[in-house]
């Protein structure tokens, strides 16, 4: 139905709609064990039913106002992915995630995208602080957050069990005002 352009390279962002499961699972399918290494719900969505739920949890989430869910497509194919993991409107705090099959790492594609939901997120809905919560091994969305001008807030030890292992979170964020600022210098 609508799409946002992120560049010159064929790189667009669009709902990620209940509809969409079988191209969902496709997509997870295609990297699947590279996703799952950090992303449960990688693992949760393992045939069209299961896919399905998923991106209806979304769904529900959107219209309920407390969390989104946004597909990443390369020239018309679906590569990976940004989250609203949770939206307090109330409260003015969110939590942003995101996720990519191999092939489409190393584009600059979560970043221009997560700018995208920053902007939304601040700009547009006045939240205050964006979240970002990642396991302390996962250095590429670790950089993200880094490029995105968010501090290092915490390091949660072992603090979440996957894959048979306790991972240390790191916590990362952004304040409004701060995003205004970047937002500004690179205009």
């Amino acid at each position: 139905m609508y799409a946002t352009s992120l560049g010159d390279d064929g790189a667009e962002l669009r709902p990620l709609e209940p509809w969409r499961a079988e191209e969902f699972l496709a997509h997870l399918d295609r990297g699947r064990e590279f996703i799952t290494r950090f992303i449960p719900f990688g693992a949760q969505a393992t045939d069209v039913p299961s896919a399905r739920a998923l991106l209806q949890r979304y769904a529900d989430m959107r219209a309920a106002d407390t969390g989104a869910l946004h597909g990443l497509w390369r020239d018309g194919t679906l590569v990976g992915g940004v989250l609203f993991l949770n939206f307090d409107a109330e409260k003015g705090n969110c939590e942003v995630g995101c996720w990519l099959e191999p092939d489409a790492t190393g584009h600059g594609l979560v970043t221009r995208a997560m700018r995208v939901l920053l902007d939304h997120a601040v700009l547009e809905r006045g939240m205050h602080r964006v979240e970002w919560v990642a396991a302390a091994g996962n250095e590429p969305s670790l950089r993200v957050a880094r490029r995105l001008g968010m501090r290092r807030d915490a390091v949660l030890r072992e603090a979440h069990p996957y894959g048979g292992t306790r991972h240390d979170v790191e916590v990362w964020s952004i304040l409004a005002p701060e995003w205004r600022e970047a937002r500004a210098r690179a205009a």
